[in-house]
């Protein structure tokens, strides 16, 4: 067997074996659940915050950028439900309940901590508090960031108009903007994973250390999304079992699927490591017996 391929072998059963040792299932299930108890309360709270600071179009922004990833038949339904309950009018900013969806909202980050954690293999050193806060901190970072596209996204076809007359050279680049979509989402969805595995989990890691498992999650949510579609356009009956509850149903598997692949993709990054340190280990002992 060639080294390459014997290195990648025991790199992926290292990653699966500590996965379903460590419960592995189990945390993608939680992730799961936790993610979909917090898309609701997320959004609630942006579209509050937004309309606060005048970002009027937060709903329609972020629905935009959290579902366009997704296959249409799975988060239509659901994107639907979402902006019909964001356009019901709402007290000010510091209502309890809009209070109380920012702290549910951060449940989702925090399951995402503890699936870190446990996949980079490292325990938890900072105060529970520190953590909540810091959930807290990434669920009102994410809103502000959405809030500002949101408003971009509103000014910029008035920028296209106004272009065209007074300035040519401008209205090019300014289309591509407004043309925003799937590359957008995917761009946001690539900075957050990056996020995800350097600050939420315990320890430190660079760049180089996380990018293998980015860059194979998004491969393998791609595969997943598209293979998922599939099997609902032409063998699922979920439709038939779940009635009105399928949509529900139908996104809660497509989450479990995506968070099973999110916990692999830190394994195969902690895998990595572990095989880096065990290589220069072995490399100092040599030099030291010669």
């Amino acid at each position: 067997m060639p080294a390459v391929v014997r290195i990648i072998w025991k790199v992926l059963f290292d990653a699966y074996w500590h996965f379903s040792e460590d419960d592995g299932w189990a945390m993608a299930s939680h992730v799961a659940l936790s993610s979909l108890m917090a898309i609701f309360p997320f959004l609630i709270f942006g579209t509050a915050l937004g309309s606060y600071l005048g970002a009027d179009e937060f709903a329609d922004t972020a629905v935009h950028l959290i579902f366009d990833a997704w296959p249409e038949s799975i988060a239509k339904p659901v994107a639907d439900e979402i902006v019909r309950v964001l356009t019901i009018p709402r007290g000010g900013i510091l209502t309890i309940s809009v209070l109380a969806a920012a702290y549910f909202a951060s449940n989702g980050v925090e399951a995402l901590r503890i699936a870190l954690n446990r996949a980079y293999r490292v325990a938890e050193s900072r105060p529970w508090y520190v953590t909540r806060l810091a959930s807290l901190g990434f669920v009102l970072a994410a809103v502000l960031i959405l809030a500002a596209l949101s408003i971009l996204l509103v000014a910029v076809p008035l920028a296209v108009r106004n272009a065209d007359e007074w300035l040519p050279w401008l209205s090019t680049v300014l289309a591509a903007v407004d043309n925003w979509g799937l590359a957008l989402a995917l761009v946001m969805l690539t900075v957050g994973l990056l996020v995800s595995h350097l600050w939420l989990p315990d320890g430190h890691r660079n760049v180089m250390d996380v990018l293998p498992g980015i860059v194979l999650t998004l491969l393998f949510w791609s595969i997943g999304a598209y293979a998922f579609a599939s099997y609902l356009a032409a063998f699922s009956t979920y439709v038939a079992t779940y009635a009105g509850l399928a949509s529900v149903v139908i996104v809660l598997v497509f989450l479990y699927m995506i968070g099973a692949i999110f916990i692999i993709g830190a394994e195969i990054n902690a895998a990595i490591i572990k095989f880096r340190v065990k290589r220069m280990v072995r490399r100092r002992f040599q030099v030291r017996g010669d």
